[in-house]
């Protein structure tokens, strides 16, 4: 009896985590949700993580259960390996509902681009976001002399090669830490235009299927600050 009252809970819970899960047209596998409903999704999950009450969903036992199968992630972030910006947390996001990609400087390079395609073409994600950060360590290195780079070692030069042209618009002329802040926000630009630009991509954002935006997370407030296109 008690084995029935358990797998009837757990039932329950699977009814309830599908409801609350972005559906999946059969036609091609592609998604019914907009790329303006995931991006609405992910404000909502920004705002509970700044306000301190996430809602914590699809983290249980059961729901990880129901992922053996397959996954149907609604956004693809591109995102920096910083530490203090844990993509699913920020969005109050669990299994299977985020394909993330991380990187030093969230930089659109051969492999990232790769990844994402991935999860667009075979996933069917409506949407893309590059999600910079306040004071990173990447950009704040790239603004640095010329010197200074080359001190570095060569996959890290790369890296910093990815970010240094979106940087030319900088003005020379600010505050370092305004500087660091624009640099940040044109870093982020520069991903995205690379990915709007991507042929495999335009197709699905002239159809409406697919849009890619542009964030910066606050490490002080917690909050996630759409950019402008």
């Amino acid at each position: 009896m008690e084995n029935l009252r358990t797998t009837r809970w757990e039932l329950v819970a699977v009814f309830v985590a599908a409801l609350a899960t972005p559906a999946r047209t059969a036609e091609h596998g592609a998604p019914s949700i907009t790329p303006a409903d995931a991006l609405r999704q992910l404000t909502g999950g920004n705002g509970r993580f700044v306000t301190g009450k996430p809602s914590r969903q699809h983290q249980t036992a059961t729901w990880r259960a129901g992922l053996r199968e397959g996954q149907h992630p609604f956004a693809v972030v591109l995102g920096c390996s910083d530490s203090r910006v844990p993509v699913e947390l920020l969005f109050d996001e669990g299994f299977g509902q985020l394909f993330v990609v991380r990187v030093a400087g969230n930089v659109a390079g051969d492999d990232e681009r790769g990844s994402i395609e991935y999860a667009v073409n075979h996933l069917h994600v409506p949407l893309i976001v590059v999600l910079g950060h306040e004071q990173c360590g990447a950009v704040t290195a790239a603004l640095g002399s010329e010197a200074d780079r080359k001190a570095e070692s060569a996959d890290i030069q790369t890296i910093l090669g990815r970010i240094e042209p979106a940087l030319k618009e900088v003005p020379g002329d600010a505050s370092a830490a305004d500087r660091l802040h624009r640099a940040v926000e044109a870093n982020v630009r520069s991903s995205v235009q690379q990915l709007r630009t991507a042929p495999g991509f335009q197709d699905r954002i002239s159809r409406g299927e697919l849009d890619i935006v542009g964030g910066v997370y606050e490490l002080e407030t917690g909050r996630v600050r759409w950019l402008d296109r």
